[in-house]
């Protein structure tokens, strides 16, 4: 018998926010003489409210999991767990220093890369650390230094958005963390709307359309959906669905202004990265001991995404593309 009590999905309660201060740079202190060690062993960060949220996760897991039973043969369930991961090193024992890895860097890139090493994730830094120091990474953020995007000083009336401290945003869900993966295609280029997850908008903005059609799908699937009247997504990143663009800067008011500069090879190796160990420190998962992925939601709407999801092994993920 099913409960007549209405649910709470997603982020319908609101957390209070601090408007007086303003948003907070994402910045990590790292001390200076920390010694060699391993940052990947984060656990999912729980998010207390009085009422229980069901987030994104719950409801395609649970829509997926039934499809499985109903109509896949126990044969085929078995290959849902990622192939070719013999040879890969495990998430787990790959050691990184932070303050190691910016003093091998040259001083250009000491200054190029400081945001990346302030601002992204650990877990991220470390399986993206050789990827961010290739000429194509350095170009690109050549191309936005020159247009503002300093750090840690950054100009005032930067035209650039998000702000530096949110470019790396959607890194707050660690790589090990990742449950669903959602690919946006550029932030929004409005005022104070884009903050470093995709299709998500600060507390206080008005829900752009985007958001509002997803919401609309939501409650054409799930009937007992009820829309928030926020478009502020942060509970979903704390859940574990890696909300990512394809590019992650743009120029205020110029949509698609910073693509082909190079974002969109960077965010492919994200999604490798996901494909690669996504999951991996979730207790529920069978390779939570082996240190290599497991099976991940993948979500692409938009053509751009697509592109970023399409040598997904689909035995392997659960991969939805809608252009």
């Amino acid at each position: 018998m099913q409960s007549t009590e209405p649910v709470v999905y997603l982020e319908d309660v609101e957390q209070p926010t601090d408007a007086s201060n303003g948003p907070k740079p994402n910045v990590r202190v790292t001390a200076t003489n920390a010694s060699k060690r391993t940052f990947f062993n984060t656990t999912t960060t729980e998010v207390k409210s009085v009422k229980r949220q069901r987030t994104l996760v719950d409801m395609l897991s649970g829509s997926q999991e039934k499809k499985i039973t109903e109509s896949e043969p126990s044969a085929k369930k078995v290959k849902m767990s990622i192939q070719g991961t013999a040879s890969l090193t495990k998430l787990h024992s790959i050691p990184f220093s932070v303050s190691e890895y910016q003093e091998s860097l040259a001083e250009e890139e000491k200054r190029l890369l400081q945001l990346e090493c302030d601002t992204m994730e650990e877990s991220w830094l470390g399986a993206l650390k050789d990827e961010i120091k290739k000429s194509y990474f350095l170009s690109l953020k050549r191309l936005l230094w020159d247009e503002g995007v300093h750090w840690p000083e950054v100009p005032k009336n930067l035209k650039i958005y998000p702000a530096p401290h949110n470019i790396y945003a959607w890194s707050n869900t660690p790589l090990g963390n990742v449950k669903v993966v959602i690919i946006g295609q550029d932030p929004y280029h409005g005022i104070n709307q884009a903050h470093g997850l995709c299709f998500s908008v600060q507390p206080g903005v008005k829900v752009p359309p985007s958001l509002r059609n997803i919401f609309a799908e939501l409650k054409a699937e799930y009937p007992g959906f009820n829309p928030p009247k926020h478009g502020t997504l942060t509970a979903w990143a704390k859940n574990g669905v890696l909300l990512l663009n394809t590019c992650l800067t743009v120029r205020a008011g110029s949509a698609g202004s910073h693509s082909n500069k190079g974002w969109e090879q960077f965010t492919d190796k994200v999604v490798d990265a996901v494909d690669k160990y996504g999951g991996v420190n979730l207790s529920a998962s069978s390779s939570a001991g082996t240190g290599v992925g497991r099976g991940v939601v993948f979500l692409a709407w938009g053509a751009w995404a697509a592109k970023r999801v399409a040598k997904l092994n689909s035995v392997c993920h659960w991969v939805r593309i809608t252009t």
